[in-house]
């Protein structure tokens, strides 16, 4: 019963963390879908490919937690090292999208239980160590520096007036 909770959480979880992000994203993006959309493609594609190059030269560890142990994964897993985790980039990638293209907070605090329970799960699956879970946060976040491209909205009383007219005076 236990390793199928651990599944359930490790692999499952990301499949509502898939279906709210989606929803989210088509129809609650309200402005300038097609840059959203953009920054949502820019920051996915370079947390994907900044994972892979940083994989590629960092390892922690040359098994997985379950192979270290002698024991059995009990979740699924790519043959390799595990640095950075996908499922948990892949999770934070959508939190992270969502947080910053539609400011939803309860749908993105949501997303964020479920992205940490996945990371959880991971670890408790054996496939991840607590590393590697942190490691796809963190590049997750390195691809959402494409948000900070967002324009700040602007609000008609924000606008300060740099110089203010004279007063009309008398001519003399």
């Amino acid at each position: 019963m236990d390793d199928l909770l651990i599944k359930i959480i490790a692999d499952g979880a990301v499949v509502p963390i898939v279906l709210i992000g989606g929803w989210a994203l088509l129809f609650k993006v309200k402005d300038e879908r097609t840059k959203a959309y953009a920054r949502i493609l820019l920051a996915g594609l370079t947390a994907y490919l900044a994972a892979k190059l940083i994989g590629s030269v960092y390892q922690p560890e040359l098994q997985r937690p379950f192979e270290l142990l002698g024991e059995e994964a009990r979740a699924s897993f790519l043959n390799n090292p595990g640095f950075p985790s996908d499922h948990v980039l892949f999770c934070a990638a959508i939190t992270l999208a969502v947080w910053f293209e539609t400011r939803s907070k309860k749908i993105a605090i949501s997303l964020a239980v479920l992205t940490a329970l996945v990371a959880l799960g991971r670890v408790l699956a054996l496939v991840h160590s607590p590393l590697d879970v942190l490691g796809g946060v963190a590049i997750a976040s390195l691809g959402a520096l494409w948000y900070l491209q967002r324009e700040a909205p602007v609000k008609p009383g924000a606008i300060k007036q740099w110089s203010k007219p004279k007063k009309a005076g008398k001519i003399s």
